[in-house]
């Protein structure tokens, strides 16, 4: 499996507060962001599996709402969330 206990703990913690914080904006859109990663390497393996393609538009959506909301409450946390994962806008 491409994301067990120990990666999720490690996204949480370098990303949330703790490595138990799963609760977090910005843990939540870096764990998205790792998930995105991976799926958009398997669509260019597999790119008739449809339904890996749909999962990743509701992901990539799921992120989107994310970030606006970050954007609309904590500007300052939006800016440092997007340059940590690299992310463009």
């Amino acid at each position: 499996m491409y994301l067990d206990q120990a990666k999720k703990q490690e996204i949480f913690g370098k990303y949330g507060k703790t490595t138990t914080d799963t609760g977090s904006a910005e843990s939540q859109i870096a764990l998205f962001s790792y998930r995105i990663s991976h799926l958009t390497e398997h669509l260019k393996k597999n790119h008739k599996d449809f339904v890996t393609a749909r999962s990743l538009t509701q992901l990539v959506g799921k992120r989107r709402a994310l970030l606006n909301y970050l954007y609309d409450r904590d500007i300052e946390r939006y800016r440092a969330i997007i340059k940590a994962l690299g992310l463009r806008k």
